[in-house]
Parts: C-alpha cells; sequence; structure tokens
C-alpha cells in the first residue's frame, strides 16, 4: 500500500474522534489541529512505507504563539517553517518511555488496532497532558525546571534553551539571568557551535528590553 492510501484510510478512521474533539484535520501539515487562545496544539503522523508494512509515528504537540514569534528569528530554521513550529513535541512512544516505538500496520486489522490504541491514549493521557502544558507557565516549568538536564518533551535541546530563555522572560522569573547563564553553559557542554552561542548572547541581549505586557 502507498503512503497516501495509508493516510487517507488512517484519517478517514480517525476523523470524527478528533471533530468531537475540538481538533481539524490539516491534511497537506499531516495532523489534526486545535487553535488555542496562545496558539494551537496538534497530533502530527509521519508514515514510512516499506514492502510489506508501514510503520505509522504519532507526535503531539504544543506551538506557543508568543514564545515561536521570538524564537524563530534566532534559531535558523527555513522562513517557510516558522508558522507551523511547535513549541514543545514528543511521540507516544517517547512519552510512554518504550524507545524508538512505532505502530507496525501490515493489515486492516493492525490499522484498526492502532486507531484504537491511539484514541484511547489520547483519551486516557495525551488531550489532558496537551490542555495542561500549553501556558507560558506549564512551559516554563516543563524547559526551565532542571536546566542542566535534557528535557524529554523537544527533539533539539539547543532550540529547548532558546525558547526556554524566552518564557522565562515572559513569565517574570526572578532567576531570569541565573537561568541565562545555566543555559548558556548547556549550550557550551553540548558543542554548539560558537556563532549559535553568539546568537544565544543575542537573544539574551534582545530579551533584557522586552516588555512582559
Amino acid at each position: 500500500m502507498s503512503t497516501q492510501a495509508f493516510e487517507i484510510q488512517l484519517y478517514e478512521k480517525l476523523n470524527q474522534f478528533f471533530f468531537e474533539h475540538d481538533y481539524l484535520l490539516m491534511v497537506d501539515k499531516k495532523q489534526y489541529r486545535k487553535i488555542t487562545t496562545s496558539g494551537f496544539l496538534n497530533v502530527i503522523f509521519t508514515c514510512t512505507s516499506y514492502e510489506n508494512e508501514i510503520l505509522l509515528d504519532v507526535n503531539m504537540g504544543c506551538r506557543n504563539e508568543k514564545i515561536e514569534q521570538i524564537a524563530q528569528q534566532y534559531l535558523g530554521n527555513a522562513r517557510d517553517y516558522w508558522e507551523d513550529a511547535n513549541t514543545f513535541v514528543i511521540s507516544i512512544g517517547k512519552f510512554n518511555d518504550s524507545k524508538n516505538f512505532r505502530y507496525k500496520i501490515q493489515t486492516d486489522s493492525d490499522l484498526d488496532d492502532a486507531c484504537e490504541e491511539i484514541r484511547s491514549f489520547l483519551l486516557v493521557h495525551g488531550f489532558e497532558f496537551l490542555q495542561s502544558n500549553h501556558t507560558l507557565d506549564a512551559i516554563h516549568q516543563m524547559f526551565n525546571a532542571t536546566p542542566k538536564l535534557p528535557c524529554k518533551y523537544v527533539y533539539n535541546q539547543s532550540h529547548r534553551r532558546f525558547k526556554g530563555l524566552i518564557v522565562s522572560k515572559f513569565v517574570n522569573d526572578e532567576n531570569f539571568k541565573d537561568l541565562f547563564e545555566k543555559h548558556r553553559r548547556g549550550l557550551i557542554f553540548s558543542h554548539a557551535s560558537e556563532e549559535e552561542v553568539q546568537t544565544f548572547d543575542r537573544l539574551m541581549g534582545f530579551l533584557m528590553y522586552v516588555s512582559d505586557n
């Protein structure tokens, strides 16, 4: 089965479920998205076709517009990507601490089982997790509570440090300057390029004069 044909079947089985929870399908972006006052929540599907099976990866995430409007100017991502960038994103497998987990689809029955598991996960864990963590305060806790440790809810730890610094400014963290030093040391420890560290310094210079209003 081609990836496109598989995706059509997948969306047909999930459309009603997501519609009932105010998530609308965006076929071109391969995701269901729910608009919030601060940005959006989304569930993203990635399909990889092999000779006898299709592997399906499911990620869920959030975009906080206030963070991303600044972050994307410093992260070096392609301009076309800016409006769709997630602030945090995590796969179902990673959320459940199942390394390299993906759904393996070989038959219609496999697809039905995978869809049932996805619906069950979102009802029990996923939707509540997204709804509880899309605010500035929640993202601040997620990115900055343990700055010396990797954050589970992002794939790029350097981007986490940029966004962590931004959100700490917006929530008026009294340890803002100390957090900058911790994240900067984290960048250097992870062998970030000199250019990336300099960009982080420029971000700090900009945030020092940004109003939180």
